[in-house]
């Protein structure tokens, strides 16, 4: 897909197509990433889609992976793949982080119980059923990150994720990607983002009257407001801090995890986000038989 390169990039790549009639070059007829992609779906003659940026680096195996992976699953909807990095400058600790964590997340179960932390997937790791993104409305424009709310919204549909352990991309980043600098991929889009689909999610709205947040901390409860603006009221806030417990916060008492148990075991949102932290309390959960994905879930 050519964006309205003015680099010179559209005429070396024609360039190139012209010794294999597989290759084609398309021209957005819109402007910007989402009409790009749009644009593409609507240009691709198979069913099944393979998503990678200009400047990312593929595997050799990686579409023979992915074929074989849907070949395998004929109810499976997206097939992605593990990423490397490929950094011109320092990786953060959080990025770092960030990466470990999307790589292991593999299986259905394990990319539907932690869909609400981060993206589970890197955008040009992912292969598709045309059909199925195209049924959900395709690629959605907003103020959100366009691939993370393409997720979010397949998995509500019900459909079938899975990452395939096999690093097969390496993808590139630098200062200058749009994740890093659009005001669509901020913390602030993200959390409300995640807030409109937890709204409704199943799992959460199953449980909408009797559910509790984990974490009383000012960052924390500003997070969470974003899923309380959508008309829902926790019970309780949960936190460890014995400075917060026994206060309220806007008439809803802040207490320590025994209160879980002393109150029938409602459901759990899980908000911290500290390095660690949310390992222990998932910990915790299990061990007064919570099952994370199904009872608790944690948030980003």
């Amino acid at each position: 897909m050519d964006d309205h390169s003015r680099d010179g990039s559209a005429e070396l790549v024609k360039e190139k197509f012209r010794k294999d009639s597989r290759l084609r070059l398309v021209d957005n007829p819109g402007r910007g990433l989402v009409a790009a992609l749009n644009a593409g779906l609507d240009a691709c003659r198979s069913d099944l889609v393979v998503r990678m940026d200009a400047d990312d680096l593929m595997h050799p195996e990686r579409l023979a992976a992915h074929l074989a992976h849907f070949e395998r699953n004929p109810d499976l909807a997206l097939s992605a793949v593990q990423v490397e990095l490929l950094s011109e400058t320092p990786v953060q600790a959080g990025f770092r982080e960030y990466l470990r964590w999307q790589n292991g997340c593999l299986t259905r179960e394990q990319i539907t119980r932690d869909l609400y932390i981060e993206s589970p997937f890197a955008h040009p790791a992912v292969a598709f059923r045309r059909q199925a993104v195209l049924a959900a409305g395709g690629y959605r424009d907003g103020p959100f990150p366009e691939d993370y709310e393409l997720w979010l919204r397949l998995h509500l549909a019900g459909h079938r994720m899975e990452k395939l352990p096999r690093v097969l991309l390496k993808w590139r980043d630098h200062p200058r990607r749009l994740s890093r600098t659009d005001p669509r991929c901020s913390r602030t889009a993200f959390d409300r983002l995640r807030a409109r689909y937890l709204a409704r999610d199943p799992r959460f709205l199953a449980h909408a009257g009797n559910f509790v947040i984990w974490g009383a901390g000012r960052k924390t409860r500003r997070r969470a407001d974003h899923l309380l603006a959508h008309g829902y009221r926790p019970r309780a806030w949960i936190d460890i801090d014995p400075r917060k417990i026994g206060n309220q916060v806007g008439g809803i008492p802040v207490a320590g995890p025994e209160w879980l148990l002393e109150n029938g075991r409602p459901f759990v949102l899980v908000y911290v986000t500290n390095h660690g932290a949310r390992e222990e309390i998932t910990e915790e959960l299990e061990g007064m038989g919570y099952q994370p994905g199904v009872d608790c879930l944690a948030v980003g």
